[in-house]
């Protein structure tokens, strides 16, 4: 891969400042000392691992203040920031929580990973192929496969297709359950080569775009009820995420420009619109907080893309160094290296697992972005 160092120290420069929509990304003063990204996001991962680890459930607790309550969905993004770690540093502390994760998750799922919830599984699987990839562990890619089987129940032709949010609500048809599905299958066809996962991708994609997706601005409604045909128009940052996800999966699998172009609308929107001074929004605790780091992950896979204009890719690094920069400076207790839902503010206590993991996605993205290209 190649080092990007002397291109994105040009994109700190004031002469590239543009701007997002109306709001102004601003850029750190040069006088400011560089951030060493690799070493922040080092103890940022490990502060996940030591804050909320639970050593005899094997799992992540939901807060750092000793609540061992097991909850599963995530559980899976916990997963993907320990394989972000390890694919990063290879440091075989990260490892040793991948490989002990396992276990623990489907035990406290009740000894197996299938779940009322089509998106919680969702999100599990695809932390679960990463692994796989990230270690070789057969155990990862066995029970990825295995989801997969399950979540493909969740399809019915009410409002036109698309998978369920809930076993036994088979009217609710919702864009958190079918972004990533379509990445889940469009990373399993590019994987493993079964043609059926390239159609199912593009079937739940072509669902989701004709049905929740705003083609004017690049709004992603969150769901449809079938029963009433009405759509709920919240919008929220993990929606938009994994509809950027979907796009850029099928742009690799298609090489179409077309959606490239979808995921750019879809960012666009958020990066102007989701944000309080160019950060994005605090969308709460619980279940909320991890809205935001979900589309820091797929808008880092948009980031990454060949063909991304040049231009975009400006406005894009600038974009999440910003917020780097505000949630590391501003925005985290230390030296415990901890997030709360407000990335210029820092956490309260307790803090939840799920605002530190949006925080710990954000720091590895960084890490990641600061370092390398594709």
């Amino acid at each position: 891969m190649k080092k990007i160092k002397i291109f994105y120290l040009l994109l700190l420069s004031p002469v590239l400042l543009v701007t997002c929509g109306n709001n102004d990304n601003p850029s750190p003063s040069n006088s400011e000392p560089q951030i060493n990204w690799l070493a922040a996001a080092d103890s940022s991962s490990k502060s996940l691992v030591n804050s909320f680890w639970n050593p005899t459930g094997k799992y992540f607790n939901t807060d750092n203040n000793g609540n061992t309550n097991f909850q599963y969905w995530p559980n899976g993004h916990a997963l993907d920031v320990l394989v972000d770690a390890y694919t990063r540093s290879k440091d075989a502390f990260y490892l040793n929580y991948i490989n002990q994760w396992y276990d623990g998750v489907k035990a406290g799922n009740g000894n197996t990973f299938r779940n009322d919830y089509y998106d919680d599984m969702e999100w599990n699987a695809l932390a679960m192929l990463r692994a796989y990839n990230a270690t070789d562990d057969a155990r990862y890619k066995d029970a990825a496969l295995q989801v997969w089987e399950w979540i493909k129940e969740g399809w019915n032709s009410n409002a036109g297709g698309g998978i369920t949010w809930k076993l036994g609500m088979e009217y609710s048809k919702n864009a958190c359950s079918n972004g990533p599905a379509c990445i889940l299958a469009a990373r399993l066809y590019q994987e493993f080569g079964d043609e059926s996962n390239k159609e199912w991708a593009l079937k739940i994609y072509n669902w989701e775009k004709s049905t929740l997706f705003n083609s004017n601005n690049g709004m992603v409604y969150d769901n449809i009820n079938s029963n009433t045909g009405i759509i709920q128009n919240q919008i929220f940052t993990y929606n938009q995420g994994t509809f950027v996800g979907s796009a850029v999966e099928l742009y690799k699998i298609m090489g179409e420009r077309a959606y490239l172009n979808d995921a750019v609308l879809a960012a666009d929107y958020t990066i102007s619109t989701l944000v309080n001074n160019s950060i994005l929004k605090n969308e709460g605790t619980g279940d909320g907080g991890l809205f935001k780091g979900i589309f820091i992950r797929y808008f880092t896979e948009l980031i990454q893309q060949d063909r991304l204009d040049a231009s975009a890719k400006r406005r894009y690094l600038q974009f999440i160094e910003y917020n780097a920069n505000t949630l590391w400076t501003q925005g985290t207790g230390k030296p415990a290296v901890l997030y709360g839902p407000d990335w210029s503010t820092k956490p309260g206590s307790p803090v939840g697992l799920t605002e530190q993991l949006s925080g710990s996605m954000l720091i590895e993205a960084m890490a990641l972005l600061s370092a390398t290209t594709n």
